[in-house]
């Protein structure tokens, strides 16, 4: 099956289940993690996946997807 382009979802959930085209910015989770900094700004023009990069964020940290592995699974975290 081939996958499609998800634009304008920006549900990283949503994406993963749903086998649309993601470039993977999971390593993005542990170069913020390592820099151990107390303020952390996220400036991108419109349409660069901000918000998806928001909920990319919540799924690995948050404990309700803890459970949830199958959503990372092939990527580079």
């Amino acid at each position: 099956m081939a996958r499609t382009l998800g634009v304008g979802h920006q549900d990283f959930e949503k994406i993963r289940m749903t086998n649309k085209f993601y470039i993977d910015k999971t390593h993005f989770i542990k170069e913020w993690w390592e820099a151990d900094d107390e303020v952390t700004l996220i400036v991108r023009p419109r349409r660069f996946g901000k918000t998806l990069n928001i909920s990319m964020l919540e799924k690995f940290f948050s404990v309700d997807y803890r459970d949830r592995g199958d959503l990372f699974q092939g990527l580079h975290i």
